[in-house]
Formats: structure tokens, sequence, C-alpha cells
């Protein structure tokens, strides 16, 4: 092998087979996708998001890649760090920029070393820990890696930080009524309760694949996005020209689910899926109805997993009350290399000690699962 490394600020210098290859059917983590942050100024000047990908060529052939970010503030990762950067300032110490390899606002585990070869692999984070050097940036991370990403962290002595997430898995049910059987009677009753007023509402639910999906629907959900930030006094990290990109150019990968009330669109729940994993994404409402969030974003989409056998339904980050709805509880985690040996020690200390409220916490998720008993 003659392999060479380098930095690209755009996946337009990026051949899309030659990427795609290396991320196999995941679609969040495809050149399409990250192609469409970058065209629609979702990421790139003025919003912290920079970026740097990282290629490793032998001769002309792509045989390894990561998808990296140079970052200049904390927003959209889903792993908080904010009490790091807080002590670097009061130290007077700059914790930004610094480099990260995630998919941008998009808490979703899944492969960030992108080779099937343990020397490339080993290559990348070599090559990552230099850039952190030589650019004198305060520190490197890595989130929500898959098994084998992970693996070749903890291999290279990477700081490990654990999370914790929620999933569905569709047991091969065959209906909706099949999987509300697994579930306890209180919760089994609480989610036929939930859908009852929902339908009282006069509310009809529609589910739209991405090649069907109208230029009118795709603005209204983005009005229906859009408000959900308003609503808590923040700014959409997405642009309508992201949206209106990936609808052209992964229009297989995408489901958006509507509800309308008196023949009216009222609200809408994004959608991004393949083979076996549906990822819950974005979601927004014009207008209050009790229950709604809970019947567009979950049990609209799993009555979609069990009518496509859809394996795995991801919930994303966050939301106790999906374990209610028949979410399982998973463990997730990120890594971390900090260029400061003070800071790299007390951050260590730090997340030892969160890792054991993490495991307590995760304990006691368990506990409560939503699921009928199962005498031996």
């Amino acid at each position: 092998m003659h392999l060479k490394l380098h930095i690209t600020d755009t996946m337009a210098d990026v051949d899309p087979a030659g990427w795609d290859a290396l991320t196999g059917s995941m679609p969040l983590l495809s050149h399409a996708f990250l192609s469409a942050l970058e065209a629609s100024g979702s990421v790139g000047d003025g919003t912290g998001w920079q970026s740097s990908h990282m290629l490793v060529m032998d001769d002309d052939r792509l045989v390894g890649a990561m998808p990296l970010y140079l970052k200049n503030h904390s927003y959209g990762e889903y792993v908080f760090d904010w009490a790091w950067a807080e002590a670097y300032a009061r130290s007077g110490l700059d914790y930004y920029p610094k480099l990260l390899s995630a998919i941008p606002f998009t808490p979703i585990t899944s492969r960030r070393l992108l080779t099937g070869q343990p020397e490339v692999q080993s290559l990348m984070l070599t090559a990552l820990v230099q850039i952190m050097n030589r650019e004198q940036l305060s520190s490197a991370h890595v989130l929500f890696p898959d098994h084998d990403s992970a693996d070749a962290l903890s291999r290279a002595g990477w700081l490990k930080r654990n999370g914790v997430q929620f999933r569905w898995q569709n047991e091969n049910f065959r209906d909706f009524e099949a999987f509300l059987n697994v579930l306890s009677h209180d919760k089994r009753k609480k989610i036929r309760q939930e859908r009852k007023k929902v339908a009282a509402a006069g509310v009809v639910c529609k589910s739209v694949k991405g090649a069907d999906i109208t230029p009118a629907q795709w603005e209204f959900f983005y009005r229906c996005y859009e408000n959900t930030y308003f609503e808590h006094r923040s700014s959409p990290y997405l642009t309508s020209a992201f949206f209106q990109q990936i609808g052209r150019t992964m229009p297989q990968n995408i489901l958006l689910i509507l509800a309308y009330a008196d023949n009216e669109p009222v609200a809408a729940a994004l959608n991004i899926y393949h083979e076996t994993t549906l990822y819950g994404r974005y979601w927004g409402a014009l207008r209050y109805v009790p229950n709604l969030h809970f019947e567009l974003c979950y049990y609209q989409a799993q009555e979609f997993c069990i009518a496509e056998n859809i394996a795995y339904f991801e919930g994303g980050a966050q939301g106790e009350h999906k374990l209610a709805r028949g979410f399982k509880p998973r463990p997730t985690c990120s890594y971390h290399k900090i260029a400061q040996p003070q800071f790299a020690r007390a951050i260590e200390d730090f997340v030892r000690r969160e890792s054991e409220g993490v495991g307590a916490y995760t304990n006691e998720l368990e506990e409560r699962a939503p699921f009928k008993v199962k005498l031996e």
C-alpha cells in the first residue's frame, strides 16, 4: 500500500462513490447528506462548523475517511462539554477551536473511522493527534462511534465518556397491536388512550416517502421545523435549502409524516431510514394538539417500521418519555483527547465520576422497563 493522507474542506472534492463505499448504507453518513449540509450553508462560514474531512488514499483509491470539523463552539453535538470550555476560560486558556468527528446535529451512533483496515485506522488517529498539536488546538473529540471505531480509539488510549440513548426494536411484530401486547397493562392502556385522544381531535396522519413529497409539503415541514426552535427562543441549525437538497439527492431514505386537522396540515415529523434502521430526526407543529408529538414522532414511525420490516428505530438524544413507549436504554459513548496535561487529568477524573452516575441511571431505566414481566 502507498498511503497518503490529506484534509479537504469540502465534500465536493470527494468522489461520492468512493466515500459511500466506505460508509455502507448509512444514510446520515452518506456523501449526499454531508454535501447537503455544506452546500446549503448549514455548516461552513459563519456557522462554527468548518469542514476538515480526513481522506486516506492508496494511489487513486479512497481507502479511509473521517467526517471531521473544526468547531468554534459546542452547539449541535449532544455530548456536552460546556463545563470543560468554562474551566479553560477561567484559566485564561482557549478551548475553541477544537477538532470534532461527528455527524453535525445528529446524535446517532455509526462509524467514524471509515475503513475496514486497522493500519488505516491507526494512521487516521495518529494524524488526528498530530493536527491537534500542530494547530495548537485544545482537544479532539469523536462522538457516537460504533463498536469498531470505539475499539480502535480505546486501543489508541483515548478517554472514553459514556452516555445512554433510547432505541425501539421491532421484534417481527405483526402489527401495532402485537407490539402493544408485549407492554405492561398500564403502558398499553396509556398509549391507547393517547392515540384515541388524537383521533378524537379530528387529526389524521399521512406518511409520505421522499420521492412523493411535494414542494408544498416540504415548505410546510420547514415551517414546523423552524417553529420548534422559535418556541425555545433559538434559531434552527438547518436551512430550508438543506432539506430541499436531500429531498432531491436521497429521497429513498426519507419519510415525512404529516398530521392534518380539518384537512389542513398542523404538524410534521421527518425521519431518515434505510433497510435496517429508522432515525427519528426533526419535528414541529403549528397548532397544539395533546399527545400529537407522541403520535407523530413515535407511534406512526413504529407502525412504519412494522410495515416495512425495519428492525430498529433510533429515537435520538434524551427523552425518558420514550421508555414508556417501548424504547429500551442502550449505551453510547464518545472519545476525547485533551492536549493540556493538567486539564486532561481533571477531565479524566470528571468522566470517571460521571460514568458511575450514567451506570446507575441506566440500571434505574432498565428497572423501569415497560414490558410484561416474564415468569421463569
